[in-house]
């Protein structure tokens, strides 16, 4: 079975809280003893998981980054989550999704994920050609997100968004140039909100399978936000409409 890592308390606290028996290895900061550690270290050992002292460099040379926190884990890969279809499905009110349409960078997805989880998105969508799929730095900027967000790599991008359609979701793109202001947007119905990268925005194709265009007004001298910021302002105000 295939095994991947997780570092940081909260990408390694989430999965010890949904998943704990799929945690093999578990090594921390041998050094490292102050409350949180032990607060992490009793739960670990409620769940029966077995942690192993490492000093720094071992967990940094295992994690690939300095910034571990002291905590590295080895898991088994989860079942992969059911399908779009599925999800849809089962909801109980309106979905609310994010699309995200060639956003590469894993710093940006984690944030992306981190701030759909915090607004109650559904799930993030994202074409497998043109994205970053979920690594070790997705999780750790996701801060347990990454476990809890259900993430969709679908062949055909424009595709989804038609059937998308067919199931009467309404698509709202972000596009700087948009004559309508997200704050004009109604989001209290079935909704999947689009973002391009940064820089190149939107692909052509996903633009014209778009419902409405909205741009987000920026009142300063920078003319676009970040992709995770952007994601952040439209999610919570779809969340704001929705009481």
């Amino acid at each position: 079975m295939s095994l991947k890592l997780l570092f940081g308390f909260h990408a390694v606290s989430v999965r010890l809280k949904v998943a704990p028996k799929s945690i093999r290895e578990l090594h921390v900061d041998a050094t490292r003893r102050d409350q949180r550690m032990k607060q992490f270290l009793a739960k670990a050992e409620e769940a029966g998981l077995r942690v192993i002292d490492s000093d720094d460099d071992r967990l940094q040379q295992m994690a690939g980054t300095h910034r571990h926190q002291g905590v590295v884990a080895r898991v088994e890969a989860l079942s992969p989550a059911r399908s779009l279809d599925d999800l849809l499905d089962s909801l109980t009110e309106p979905p609310l999704l994010l699309v995200l349409d060639g956003v590469t960078d894993p710093h940006n997805l984690g944030a992306c994920l981190r701030v759909a989880d915090g607004a109650g998105a559904h799930a993030v969508i994202a074409p497998k050609d043109h994205a970053v799929g979920i690594n070790a730095t997705v999780a750790k900027v996701a801060s347990g997100a990454a476990e809890t967000v259900p993430y969709f790599m679908v062949t055909n991008l424009a595709r989804t968004l038609t059937e998308l359609k067919e199931r009467d979701i309404w698509i709202i793109g972000t596009s700087d140039d948009a004559e309508s202001s997200l704050y004009q947007a109604d989001f209290k119905g079935p909704v999947a909100v689009v973002l391009g990268a940064e820089g190149s925005g939107m692909r052509q194709l996903t633009r014209k399978h778009c419902d409405q265009l909205v741009s987000i007004p920026m009142m300063g001298g920078v003319e676009s936000l970040n992709v995770s910021v952007a994601s952040g302002v439209c999610l919570y105000e779809a969340r704001r409409q929705r009481g």
